[in-house]
């Protein structure tokens, strides 16, 4: 996400149709913004398989023979041969036996940091409570074209999702955090939405503060610390995990991102031979080894619990090598005026070298990438030269322009975009612009200030 939006001085101050089932820019112009257990085996080429295979067993299996190549570790697949009437010709990431070019958008959050869990004390509320306004709000980037949508579950540790004892020590899911999770699979299976959940982003790693009276710990120390980041992982996530694996909406989460642009909150080399780390100042950093190890150990618990995929969110094809080294179904980087300086969005995953496992582009402008350059042109190159997916930035910010453009290539491709069985929910192009829904509840807490212990929103 754009690190410009993201930093505005609000934090911690008080006024601030289908078949079966090298730029080293300024931080205010870029993205924003072991008990690991066995790996089991992963897509063998850009182009994941269509047709399954045998999914790898939680927490360490290997993957089943697939035509095509062999299915991830911890896929969602019914085994053996399936047929998929429509798979996408160039790259695509399968799921449920369909290879499918991953299109959507980002919500990310209608209240940053309460979705899941809400904030009792600035009267923040979580899904559960506000469930007709995401309803509204799902139905309506359905209609546009989205089939999978990126939601943010813990950015930082401000809500009340997640329970603190004495000394930060996690202890427990809070709040509402599972009903919220209930209600986001419910709502997304009416909608025919499928979701990634975002666990955590690089948020997370501001030093620990009080804003407006309450307490938000950082993630630094809980990672560093054996026994609090134990705490973390089989206290709050475990738990959250198998509650949405054992959902009888549980196939609506397509796939877990471990953590939105962890590099901002590195520091050192990359042992990949990708440019040193260059994190945002004012956050408390790990090294790579550091970071890697904590994303191994939440992938570990993912696959032990949950068949849905997953990735991480790269922040930049700067640091596209990243996770190459850990167990992901397929690779996600964002994309932002930036970086398309030095790693153009028309170069193919080839030229990086990232041809092992599909590639998603996880978040890119919903507008003009630079001027000149449209949503449709960046997507349609997207489409053409080999990459798997594209989720654009973000839905509470866009425009029916914007709207416009993601329903126009939705419908120029209505089943090589889609997951599921149904039919096309997405309206036409000159009719999407009309859909819009406007409302107060647009503006995200992230981009607010708290003001007597509450949100703030009208600047």
């Amino acid at each position: 996400m754009r690190l410009a939006k993201a930093w505005l001085p609000l934090v911690f101050s008080i006024t601030g149709a289908c078949g079966q089932a090298g730029a080293d820019s300024p931080p205010g112009q870029s993205s924003a913004g072991q008990s690991a257990g066995g790996q089991g085996g992963s897509s063998a080429s850009n182009d994941a398989s269509p047709t399954g295979g045998s999914a790898g067993s939680a927490g360490g299996g290997s993957g089943g023979t697939a035509v095509g190549g062999s299915a991830g570790s911890g896929q969602a697949g019914s085994g053996g041969n399936c047929s998929d009437g429509c798979p996408a010709p160039n790259g695509g990431v399968s799921y449920r036996c369909q290879k499918r070019f991953m299109y959507g958008m980002n919500y990310a959050w209608h209240s940053f940091g309460a979705d899941f869990g809400g904030i009792t004390s600035w009267n923040a509320r979580g899904i559960s409570a506000q469930a007709a306004v995401h309803d509204q709000k799902l139905s309506d980037m359905a209609a546009h074209g989205a089939s999978v949508v990126r939601w943010w579950v813990f950015p930082d540790l401000r809500g009340d999702g997640i329970a603190f004892g004495p000394n930060d020590l996690p202890t427990g899911l809070g709040g509402t955090a599972l009903v919220d999770l209930a209600k986001a699979l419910e709502l997304a299976q009416k909608n025919d939405v499928y979701l990634m959940l975002c666990l955590f982003s690089f948020d997370a790693f501001r030093p620990g503060a009080t804003n407006s009276g309450l307490w938000v710990p950082g993630l630094a120390p809980i990672v560093k610390d054996s026994q609090k980041r134990t705490a973390l992982l089989e206290q709050v996530l475990r738990p959250f995990v198998r509650a949405a694996a054992t959902s009888p909406n549980a196939d609506r989460v397509i796939s877990w991102d471990v953590i939105n642009e962890p590099e901002w909150a590195m520091s050192g080399k990359s042992p990949h031979g990708d440019p040193d780390y260059a994190p945002i100042s004012g956050l408390e950093t790990l090294t790579h080894a550091e970071m890697e190890g904590f994303v191994k150990n939440v992938i570990s618990l993912l696959r032990s619990e949950s068949k849905a995929l997953v990735t991480v969110g790269g922040t930049a094809m700067k640091w596209g090598h990243a996770w190459t080294g850990v167990d992901v179904d397929f690779y996600q980087v964002h994309m932002y005026d930036w970086t398309n300086q030095l790693w153009p969005y028309t170069d193919p995953p080839s030229k990086y070298g990232l041809v092992d496992k599909p590639l998603v582009i996880g978040e890119f402008p919903m507008g003009d990438l630079v001027p000149g350059v449209s949503y449709a042109k960046v997507v349609s190159s997207l489409w053409a030269t080999g990459y798997a997916g594209a989720l654009s930035w973000q839905y509470d910010n866009s425009t029916p322009a914007g709207l416009a453009a993601v329903a126009a290539f939705a419908a120029t491709h209505p089943c090589e975009t889609r997951y599921g069985s149904g039919s096309p929910r997405w309206v036409t192009a000159p009719e999407a612009a009309r859909v819009r829904i406007d409302s107060q509840d647009l503006h995200s807490l992230r981009f607010c200030r708290v003001e007597a212990g509450r949100p703030d929103c009208s600047r």
